[in-house]
């Protein structure tokens, strides 16, 4: 059964939603070696913004080099499911503070999926979607 919103987390749905709290975490932190030990080398994910989906390299650099810095961030959980213990699929909303290469602080908002695959008792993301709310005019 689907709770939305959710009222109570099992204890695999705690375990990944962890892990994706882990995962901006290591986004904040601009942690390379970590952030690409949890994507898996098959990833494939759509910041739907974009004209089309991306690879693991594009996802790890979307966190690190010129892309804006994460300050702040606020995540709520709208769905956690988990399929035969294997596969875990998360959406959620989330609001954050980046910091753009230019200087000036930004405050956004948005949704996101993620769809995860448990190997070796070990999450790893498989793919994304989603994309920030257009800003209020």
């Amino acid at each position: 059964m689907v709770q939305i919103p959710i009222i109570q987390f099992s204890q695999e749905q705690r375990e990944l939603w962890e892990h994706v709290k882990t995962l901006w975490a290591m986004s904040k932190a601009r942690n390379e070696n970590h952030i690409r030990a949890t994507i898996h080398p098959q990833y494939v994910g759509w910041d739907m913004n974009a004209a089309f989906p991306h690879d693991r390299e594009a996802a790890v650099q979307s966190v690190l080099g010129n892309s804006p810095t994460l300050c702040e961030y606020h995540l709520h959980p709208l769905s956690v499911q988990i399929y035969e213990g294997q596969i875990g699929v998360v959406h959620y909303s989330y609001s954050a503070t980046v910091l753009p290469k230019d200087g000036q602080t930004l405050a956004v908002t948005g949704k996101w999926s993620e769809v995860h695959l448990k190997r070796d008792g070990r999450w790893t993301m498989v793919s994304v979607s989603g994309r920030p709310d257009k800003p209020a005019k």
